[in-house]
């Protein structure tokens, strides 16, 4: 055997790295950018800073070699992995290629992700999953199986130790989005990606019933209707700047603080146009996005869920150049009620928050729970649990801001006086009751109203007293409830003060495994 040398070994490995590049080859490639869609490594090296990526695992490849798999074999097995630096934070990432497979998860594919992921662990940092996959490689039969269940086993646990975010940027089936659903967020593609667990054509054979991948799976579908899509964008590279965005509000694991960031914005901004965005009476409307968009740095901030039971407001935003989770009613839609979704959508909001020691501001105006026969039925009262656990679970800093209306058992669902609140605010013209005054009186005054002289004047007499007396801060203040009335013109200063005082805050907790969230 002829000795080696450097020149032919290094050949060799050029040559298969090139082979790893082209992934299902020219033409394969061809297609895949025909539909929109960038390549594996051209969409890691969006994400990355500039030349900080590291590929790991790039040559390793299929070891099955039955159903012609020996002639199918690629460097990198339809999947780069590896790590490097966003914005000089590291990063660890995977990105499934399509143009291999379908971008199919063998034993090796699983094997290089789960190694990702086990290293992503170790050093604490975030990880981020671009999805492109059709499922299990039905070539390798059962032996994938080990590496699909071992990315899962991964994910959860991950899960409240690093941030984790998948972008479905083509159509998942099966087991490629069952990982996507145990992360924490996850974008979508419009019209380029879908997430189903099975196709329409088994769907038809099975049930009978005819439906195209988009109806089943598609954007829409996720973003309204399932609540499974936190985003949604239009291409590849709207994606990757959404993930790089979404990444600058989160701390690299669940043990540091989130970035924080020099405040052109002036501590002592006074909000005097609060009082025309939202209006006095009651029964009128406003769009709550206006009053986050009045506090927060900058009027910016980045909805989650905005298109999925949208009667409840969850977003990222800073305030003096440090990250907050922002939960608030949305008057604008169902009068800003609390339902069954809604529930389920601030209360996964509310534990990331808590896990990346993300504060929590909440601004309430809720008439109470979404009254309905289709409520009751579908678990109002276990999905409704889900906030009250979430915020009572909380440890970090929660500050409690009502606007309007904080009526009924969606009071203490939004974080009050005995849920461990740690700063409770309210507007002056703020109602904190059981039920809405004419409500209450109906319920209180029912005999004497029937046999009053004048019914009308005599609730009318009634609901005045009952105002004056319960219906205002200022006796839920003298009963130590609310902590201090502010002027709307004060809203961002005094949270801040609060959000400073509460920097260290620390609240030990009982042993105990985890408790049993009433999922």
């Amino acid at each position: 055997m002829a000795a080696k040398t450097h020149p032919e070994e290094l050949k060799r490995l050029k040559d298969l790295q090139q082979k790893a590049i082209m992934g299902g080859g020219e033409k394969a490639m061809d297609r895949h950018r025909s539909k929109g869609k960038l390549p594996a490594r051209e969409r890691l090296d969006l994400l990355f800073d500039k030349g900080s990526f590291v590929e790991m695992n790039d040559l390793a490849e299929s070891q099955c070699i039955d159903f012609g798999m020996d002639k199918r074999k690629v460097p990198g097995d339809g999947v780069v992995t590896g790590f490097g630096t966003v914005d000089g934070r590291t990063m660890f990432a995977y990105a499934q290629d399509a143009t291999v497979l379908g971008g199919s998860v063998g034993t090796i594919h699983g094997q290089k992700i789960c190694r990702i992921m086990d290293e992503a662990l170790k050093v604490k940092a975030p990880l981020i999953c671009l999805n492109d996959s059709g499922g299990g490689r039905l070539h390798e039969g059962f032996f994938a199986s080990r590496n699909v269940a071992g990315m899962f086993l991964r994910n959860t646990a991950a899960s409240g130790v690093i941030p984790q975010i998948s972008c479905i940027m083509g159509p998942c089936a099966g087991v490629s989005v069952y990982s996507p659903a145990l992360t924490d967020f996850i974008i979508m593609v419009e019209k380029q990606s879908q997430m189903v667990i099975t196709g329409p054509k088994i769907i038809q054979d099975v049930t009978g019933e005819t439906v195209t991948l988009e109806e089943l799976g598609g954007s829409d579908v996720h973003s309204k209707v399932t609540g499974q899509a936190h985003f949604v964008t239009k291409t590849d590279e709207e994606s990757i700047k959404l993930i790089r965005y979404l990444l600058s509000f989160l701390p690299a694991n669940n043990e540091e603080n989130p970035p924080s960031y020099p405040c052109d914005d002036d501590l002592e901004r006074k909000n005097t146009n609060l009082t025309d965005i939202v209006p006095a009476e009651f029964k009128r409307a406003y769009d709550m996005h206006e009053v986050i968009t009045e506090i927060v740095d900058s009027s910016e901030f980045l909805e989650i869920l905005p298109e999925f039971a949208p009667n409840i407001i969850t977003a990222l935003a800073r305030m003096d150049g440090n990250s907050v989770g922002i939960v608030a009613n949305q008057p604008s839609i169902k009068a800003g009620c609390l339902d069954f979704n809604s529930s389920d959508k601030a209360a996964r909001f509310i534990r990331f928050c808590d896990c990346f020691n993300i504060p929590l501001v909440n601004l309430v105006d809720v008439p109470g729970y979404f009254p309905g026969v289709d409520q009751e039925q579908a678990g109002i009262i276990r999905h409704g649990a889900k906030m009250l656990y979430a915020y009572a679970e909380a440890t970090v800093p929660k500050i409690t801001l009502a606007l309007r209306k904080e009526y009924g058992g969606a009071v203490m669902a939004m974080c009050s006086a005995g849920m461990d609140v740690d700063l409770m605010l309210a507007w002056p013209v703020a109602q904190l009751v059981v039920l809405d005054t004419a409500a209450a009186i109906n319920i209180i005054y029912r005999k004497e109203i029937l046999v009053a002289e004048n019914p009308e004047e005599f609730k009318k007499e009634k609901i005045e007293e009952y105002n004056y007396k319960y219906s205002n801060p200022f006796h839920a203040a003298s009963n130590m409830l609310v902590d201090r009335i502010i002027e709307p013109a004060e809203t961002r200063t005094q949270i801040i003060k609060g959000l400073k005082m509460l920097k260290n805050k620390k609240r030990p907790e009982p042993f105990r495994k985890h408790g049993n969230i009433p999922l």
